[in-house]
């Protein structure tokens, strides 16, 4: 996607108030060039889970990119802001870029964790200060949407496909671009999002509604009664095809055929003759087993003498796990009678009101889904619906700085990092080790000693097999350092890095967890200046 193709939203004054008016007043007392170092991270993982698929940072570059404040920006800040606010402020505003700023990050789509810088950003406060809240509004919906979607992925058969249908149960437009896109990057196989396949090239599904069902009520509504048959060209009498097929199906199901809703047989017909290569249809409109499905099996006969193979159906409501087992034993039953294997082996949808929990219990039940098609738990996030990442100033003109608070998950760890993962000889990820940047890198082979941020008796030896450097430069010079991968190697990449977890830490129950660690070195850093930034009370 290029630039110009970004939400027009993602702008310089996409963000909030105080970050404008800290700006002025950086700028006022001349400290508005003081060279800082921020770090982006999130405190506690979601959905209680081990990890985060970090996501949002080709967005976030994008944005950093085009960074400029137009005449029209200045002119509203001028409206609403204090009257004796210099005008050199705002032409100091509206002549700034990020050309001087610096960006670390972890690759997108990585596996994170608490604590972890998934950006590190430096360079003058003013301007660094300036990108907190859209790096903020880029990273958490993005990085919580994806991890989602990934939880949703795991929770099933891996052989099984997941379409992401919630446009109309996002947050509005942005937010269903949004979960298309970072849906597709946490493992699902589509989306229902024209605009979303348009821009990232994700692959786009659909059929018809329950409305196109209701919108027929019989067979005279059918304006054509026919239809080319696929390899010789002859017209074949398409109804009388499926009333045919229906009669017969009749006493092999155990249904009646004047029973079946003969408003749902005709929009089936209908949608069969626009869709013959590309039919599947939505059967729980009026009754599953007695006249959704006979219905369509009718029609797919009728399709397959026509030299044409249905695809399949959908359910989008009642008892999945019961619903879908009976549908497929029916398609068994059916291949069997008309000597037809491909029947057996149709489509089955569903997309009846989904969550994570749903999914773990269809597979302890048994079912025979082939598709999932998930909305408004998934893009709204209904189990969790914040990520919580936040932004804190580390290091001030080479001084680290550190937040203090009486909750210790408050804390921020000082100073510039680097961060290292540590692997063992399969390939998993043993822990995240945090170091000073003057420190040199852990060696794979080499035994290092691992410990907990703020606990000091929590801490290991850990001789790794091989160690990764987790950042990489991103932002430099008023430039992107490295090509961007295509968005389908983002989406292969974040499976991959799924993958080095040991199932335990990916488990959705109690998984084990995952250590993020400090070097000996910063430990005893973070602990010196803790303690020499607690002022000290006195009882009386």
């Amino acid at each position: 996607m290029t630039t110009a193709q970004q939400v027009n939203a993602v702008q310089p004054m996409l963000t909030d108030l105080y970050q404008i008016s800290m700006a002025y007043a950086y700028w006022k007392n001349g400290k508005h060039q003081d060279e800082s170092t921020f770090d982006l991270f999130f405190r506690k993982n979601p959905f209680g889970g081990e990890y985060a698929l970090f996501a949002g940072l080709e967005d976030c570059l994008k944005f950093i990119e085009s960074y400029k404040f137009q005449k029209s920006d200045i002119e509203y800040l001028q409206q609403v802001m204090p009257d004796y606010i210099e005008e050199e402020f705002f032409e100091f505003l509206l002549n700034i870029n990020m050309n001087d700023i610096k960006i670390y990050a972890i690759p997108e789509g990585s596996v994170s964790f608490p604590r972890v810088p998934l950006l590190r950003i430096e360079g003058p406060i003013l301007k660094a200060q300036l990108l907190e809240t859209t790096l903020l509004t880029l990273i958490n919906y993005a990085s919580l949407v994806a991890t989602n979607a990934a939880r949703f992925r795991a929770a099933v058969d891996p052989n099984k496909k997941f379409y992401e249908l919630g446009l109309r149960r996002a947050q509005g437009p942005d937010g269903g671009l949004s979960a298309s896109k970072y849906c597709y990057l946490g493992g699902f196989d589509g989306t229902s999002n024209v605009l979303a396949g348009k821009l990232y090239g994700i692959p786009i599904r659909g059929t018809h509604a329950h409305a196109y069902i209701n919108s027929y009520q019989n067979l005279e509504e059918l304006k054509i009664k026919e239809l080319t048959d696929r390899i010789t060209g002859e017209s074949r009498p398409f109804v009388q095809l499926c009333l045919k097929y229906l009669d017969e199906l009749g006493p092999i199901l155990k249904i009646f055929p004047d029973q079946t809703h003969k408003g749902e047989l005709a929009a089936f017909i209908a949608y069969a003759i626009a869709f013959p290569s590309g039919f599947l249809a939505l059967v729980d409109t009026y009754d599953v087993l007695k006249s959704g499905v006979p219905n369509f099996l009718a029609v797919a006969l009728a399709l397959h003498e026509c030299q044409y193979e249905a695809v399949g159906l959908r359910l989008d409501s009642g008892d999945i796990s019961y619903l879908s087992l009976e549908v497929r034993a029916k398609f068994i039953e059916m291949a069997q009678k008309f000597n037809l294997p491909f029947i057996e082996h149709l489509t089955i949808v569903a997309s009846n009101d989904i969550n994570e929990d749903t999914l773990h219990s269809l597979e302890k039940q048994g079912h025979a889904v082939d598709i999932f098609g998930i909305g408004t738990h998934l893009v709204t996030c209904q189990r969790q619906p914040a990520l919580g990442c936040v932004y804190k100033l580390v290091e001030l003109n080479g001084i680290p700085r550190i937040k203090v608070s009486q909750d210790i998950e408050k804390v921020t760890i000082p100073g510039r990092k680097n961060l290292y993962r540590l692997y063992d000889s399969n390939g998993k990820a043993l822990c995240d080790l945090m170091t000073k940047t003057d420190e040199p890198e852990p060696i794979a082979g080499e035994r290092v000693l691992c410990r907990h941020p703020f606990f000091a008796t929590k801490r290991a030896y850990v001789t790794p097999t091989s160690v990764q450097c987790m950042y990489k430069l991103y932002w430099a010079n008023g430039q992107i350092q490295h090509a961007l991968p295509t968005w389908h190697k983002v989406r292969t990449f974040a499976q991959q890095q799924i993958e080095t977890l040991r199932k335990d830490h990916r488990r959705n129950l109690n998984p084990t967890p995952y250590k993020v660690s400090v070097s000996d070195s910063l430990h005893l850093f973070l602990h010196k200046l803790w303690m020499s930034s607690v002022p000290i009370g006195e009882l009386a």
